[in-house]
């Protein structure tokens, strides 16, 4: 039955993802895949120590668990009530109305994709040092990053469940490294003694708080992707939550406990000028220090696969994203195609070939992998997450408005409170972008890549407010998801007998 179309050349099953696959460890999977955890550690955590000199990011990974896990209470409840795999599109539509979804999934779009496409340069230039010795070459980064590009479009195109098992592996596989290097930082403190001066609130609200409170912010981004598997859930209103909280709960503990261990490793009043040394080395050090050579060669090779598990976990957002605009036409129909697997066929295929365009495009210009195309679009995307957030905690407040079905707590306390965090937390990332793209202060980069956001934002209200000019039939199904296809196959339908009834009345 697969494909097969009415007479309005619409086909119920090319607008359906694969449901009943996922439940919510695997779903869960995808969410700590996209966090990335070996990368945050091994990356974020040492530049928050080095650039800020403020040593308490330990407890301000749990600060900014508490803020998320807040906002966590209305994008549930959100969840609960709508099923959607375009997430914050769907909410933004709900809660403020058609032209700000729009907006918000033009801005999704475009911040998954940087998330998504930058890794490739991260792969690339993580991959080149470690296999060309051992394999006698001298490959450039852009070779392994192809490399990463073919499999990440194979499992694109797979069962969802497919995908999940493999993310799961390396996930396990990841998370058990990060523990040993922990445990084997504590067995050996730098003092003689393990020392929680870190974990003290006198060593986070200090002058460099919002540098800081902005850097462990984005170790967080990707935990809000388990709605976009809503319609792929068993069970989306008891699974999609859970695996939420869940993987907020694994985040907030692990990235704050690895980088508690690394300060009892060098000491506190040492681990700013350890970090500064080593950069994106420092777990790799500490870890050969303590447990010989071989483990930082595991660790560099776990620290490429966990940027592959990120790659297939962001790719699996976008391809869902453009399959959710495609069915409700807001993009091309053909996006709302899926394959025989449920796959979200064209949106999956869209994204690879945005992929294969920008590492081509990298290696003709020789631009540098690792900052020019990771660091500074994987940190211009989670600054589009972050806006992401703090608009849908307006929505939540604006849809539970209209229906009051929630307790007081989620429908309005909760999403108001972390709305007021966001807009501080966005404000310290705008105030301090330029620290965090390494640029200086006059640097223009530091407004062209935030202003982006600003200018697709408009380009989506506009063309929201085309539509509802141009084809109100579309404008009217924004946000609905599966119900919008089946109200506008009903209404063609109509319109059909409609006219075939003027037909044999002349």
């Amino acid at each position: 039955m697969h494909g097969k179309r009415s007479s309005t050349g619409y086909s119920v099953v090319s607008a359906a993802l694969a449901n009943e696959r996922l439940g919510t460890v695997p779903i869960a999977f995808f969410v700590l895949s996209a966090a990335a955890p070996l990368t945050a550690i091994g990356g974020i955590v040492p530049t928050g120590y080095a650039t800020t000199g403020v040593i308490g990011i330990p407890l301000a990974f749990l600060l900014v668990g508490v803020v998320l896990a807040v906002f966590s209470v209305g994008y549930n409840a959100m969840a609960r009530r709508i099923s959607n795999a375009g997430a914050f599109y769907a909410y933004v539509s709900h809660g403020l109305g058609k032209p700000l979804g729009v907006s918000a999934a033009w801005v999704a779009l475009l911040s998954y994709n940087l998330l998504q496409l930058g890794l490739y340069g991260a792969f690339g230039a993580v991959t080149a040092p470690l296999l060309n010795p051992l394999l006698g070459t001298q490959l450039p980064w852009w070779v392994y990053a192809f490399a990463s590009w073919v499999i990440v479009t194979v499992l694109g195109l797979l069962r969802v469940d497919v995908n999940s098992r493999v993310l799961s592996i390396l996930l396990c596989l990841e998370a058990t490294l990060i523990l040993v290097f922990d445990v084997a930082d504590l067995a050996h403190p730098a003092s003689g003694h393990i020392s929680f001066a870190t974990l003290m609130p006198d060593q986070l609200f200090v002058p460099g708080i919002g540098a800081l409170l902005a850097i462990a912010v984005t170790g967080f981004v990707g935990f809000e992707a388990a709605p976009v598997f809503a319609e792929e859930a068993r069970d989306a209103r008891r699974t999609v939550p859970a695996a939420t909280y869940l993987c907020l709960g694994v985040i907030a503990l692990l990235y704050s406990f690895s980088s508690w261990a690394m300060t009892v490793a060098t000491g506190p009043d040492k681990i700013a000028q350890f970090a500064g040394s080593n950069g994106a080395e420092t777990v790799f050090v500490l870890a050969a220090q303590r447990l010989g050579p071989a483990f930082t060669d595991i660790g560099h090779a776990l620290f490429a696969t966990s940027l592959i598990a990120a790659m297939i976990s962001y790719h699996n957002s976008v391809a869902r994203y453009t399959f959710a605009l495609g069915r409700e036409r807001v993009l091309p129909a053909w996006f709302g195609r899926t394959s025989r697997s449920g796959a979200p066929k064209y949106g999956s295929l869209f994204q690879s070939a945005l992929g294969l365009v920008v590492i081509t495009a990298y290696a003709i210009l020789q631009l540098d992998p690792l900052v020019q195309l990771f660091y500074w679009l994987g940190t211009s995307g989670g600054f589009g997450i972050l806006v992401l957030l703090g608009t849908t905690s307006f929505a939540v407040i604006g849809y539970f408005r209209l229906h009051p079905v929630e307790t007081f707590w989620s429908g309005f306390a909760a999403p108001a409170l972390s709305l007021l965090a966001m807009i501080g937390i966005v404000e310290l990332v705008v105030a301090n972008f330029a620290t965090l793209l390494g640029v200086e202060p006059d640097s223009p980069l530091r407004w062209i890549f935030p202003g982006s956001f600003a200018v697709v934002a408009v380009l989506g209200i506009g063309w929201a407010l085309i539509l509802r000019v141009a084809r109100p039939d579309i404008y009217r199904g924004i946000g609905l998801g599966a119900n919008s296809v089946t109200g506008r196959r009903m209404s063609d339908e109509m319109s059909l007998q409609s006219g075939q009834f003027r037909q044999v009345g002349a």
